[in-house]
């Protein structure tokens, strides 16, 4: 383990900073992000550098955008990634991806997300999700087993559908909390998010798919009927054979996508 990394650098409880310090599971970090100059390469929150650095070695150019002014001046100073970096100082939640895309190039984005931003980025990424190839993040364990919940499973939510309205989502490894500085509270994982290229369920309009999926799993113990009868009749449930009488975790993405549609076209 290499204890170089948080020289000098206090983890700031209002960042929500854990520093990865494993370099075991570093490696296999980036072996599955696979750096390359065909694509636009983009890390959210480089902190102090444990996976850029890797990352920075096999590619011309790295895209960074990082809120924590302390972190940003050291990467501007830092001997071998500065010439390399594009920084870009600000909060990731407000940041306009659009800007980072290069003719005839899509992005492969990559972070260890603070718990606190991870579920509201994601969102907002998924708003570029056509002008991206892929996303590796570091997750809470339990945000990564909630992204590739499956129906039925009690994990399975608002951010199971939305997650897999856009993307494949594929687990890649756990990270215990030994492998940080300091060790989280909690266990951690990678996850793989692959935006679907052709969508397999289109929604006529994302807004109504959020509505829908938000207002149905607000009261998750009651059923659809009853969380959704503002917005569907009994007949609109018959029409399109979805069972009424489930609860929210029970249908599936389609089935949402379906609905909303539904709402759209009248």
């Amino acid at each position: 383990m290499s204890n170089k990394v948080h020289l000098g650098h206090q983890a700031r409880k209002r960042f929500g900073q854990n520093f990865l310090n494993d370099d075991a599971i570093i490696g296999r970090i980036v072996a599955a992000i696979s750096p390359d100059n065909d694509h636009t390469m983009v890390e959210i929150g480089p902190g102090l550098g444990a996976i850029t650095e890797p990352v920075a070695e096999r590619i011309d150019r790295l895209n960074v955008v990082e809120l924590d002014k302390d972190l940003v001046e050291r990467l501007q100073s830092h001997p071998f990634l500065s010439s390399k970096l594009a920084i870009h100082q600000g909060d990731a939640l407000k940041f306009d991806f659009s800007q980072l895309i290069e003719p005839g190039k899509t992005m492969k984005v990559f972070g260890n997300l603070p718990y606190n931003i991870s579920t509201p980025l994601m969102f907002h990424l998924f708003e570029y999700a056509e002008h991206i190839a892929n996303m590796h993040f570091m997750l809470q364990k339990e945000v990564v087993l909630r992204l590739s919940a499956a129906p039925g499973n009690k994990a399975y939510g608002r951010l199971s559908v939305m997650a897999q309205y856009h993307c494949q989502v594929i687990p890649v490894l756990e990270v215990p909390p030994g492998c940080f500085v300091p060790p989280p509270k909690v266990d951690s994982a990678v996850v793989r998010l692959v935006p679907h290229q052709t969508n397999p369920h289109p929604c006529d309009n994302l807004a109504k798919l959020h509505h829908v999926v938000s207002t149905a799993f607000n009261m998750r113990r009651k059923t659809l009927r009853n969380n959704l009868k503002k917005l569907f009749s009994d007949q609109d449930f018959e029409e399109l054979s979805i069972d009424a009488s489930l609860r929210p975790e029970q249908i599936s993405v389609a089935q949402y996508v379906a609905l909303a549609n539904r709402l759209e076209s009248r």
